[in-house]
């Protein structure tokens, strides 16, 4: 619901600020498209062309295999429910998926053993488990226009941080064309409806981030209730060593307010709380 909220508010607040007299027609067609997500082969189309996922090769598909149908046992749940993708990446895990779509990366596809490739398995089906395949296919769809708004700020703010010169100039250009056009609303508007909706590029984005961080420990946490806790805290110490940083060093960088993904650092913490066992015991 946050996510749909969001992506109603950025729809409303395009139409609006072209100013379409029937815009409640295109609002209207944007929810009603959501029907197209029950189509199998637009659920393909958005892990090969939005998610950049691909289909394993043959030899990918023999050593993920017999992996990936000893968790599905394990979960109880049918093997051929989910279709694996791979995604050309060296983070340990993959962005997660909706649907029927459950991605691993390729960085723990060809370096993990078999007992750790299972664990970071377990952690992307975590994302799956818990609710509707059509529900969570579905709330992607309506979260897309949130999601590219929250890119645009990310966006905004690796400029600042890069290159702070430029980086100041487009955030004080595009804050100026911002509030021009918001009194402008204000002062032309009929209601507060409109001027409400532009507050939400100040309210959404660290929501929408928090809401992310949420989702990533929801499935490490479903990942340690089948038992992979323990080798989960292994995979993310092994991918921690071989990128030679320290366990903790980026945790500042990555848990900022913005970041839509947990640190390392935070990730272990909350499944050694959920194991209930001391950090000496997850080696």
């Amino acid at each position: 619901m946050p996510w749909f909220f969001w992506s109603f508010a950025v729809v409303s607040w395009i139409v609006g600020l072209l100013g379409f007299g029937w815009g409640w027609l295109l609002v209207a067609l944007w929810i009603a498209s959501g029907v197209v997500v029950f189509v199998r082969p637009v659920e393909d189309m958005l892990a090969r062309y939005l998610f950049r996922l691909r289909q394993p090769t043959l030899i990918e598909e023999q050593r993920l295999r017999p992996i990936w149908r000893q968790l599905a046992d394990r979960a109880g749940i049918p093997e051929s429910r989910y279709a694996i993708w791979i995604q050309e990446s060296d983070d340990v895990n993959a962005t997660p998926t909706p649907g029927h779509t459950v991605g691993v990366t390729r960085w723990a596809l060809y370096t993990l053993p078999p007992a750790h490739l299972e664990a970071a398995l377990a952690h992307e089906l975590g994302h799956h488990l818990g609710g509707r395949d059509w529900l969570s296919l579905l709330s992607f769809w309506y979260s897309i226009p949130a999601r590219c708004a929250l890119i645009g700020v990310r966006a905004l703010g690796r400029l600042m941080r890069a290159v702070p010169a430029v980086g100041c100039v487009v955030i004080g250009f595009v804050l100026i064309a911002y509030l021009g056009v918001l009194l402008a609303v204000l002062t032309f508007g009929d209601s507060l409806t409109l001027p409400l909706l532009f507050l939400t590029p100040f309210v959404a984005p660290p929501i929408l981030a928090w809401l992310g961080r949420r989702e990533v420990l929801q499935a490490d946490r479903r990942a340690a209730v089948m038992g992979y806790g323990a080798t989960l805290v292994q995979v993310l110490y092994g991918w921690q060593f071989q990128h030679q940083q320290m366990l903790g060093r980026d945790a500042n960088r990555r848990s900022q307010l913005m970041s839509s993904s947990p640190s390392p650092a935070e990730r272990v913490r909350a499944l050694e709380q959920a194991g209930g066992l001391p950090p000496q015991a997850w080696g």
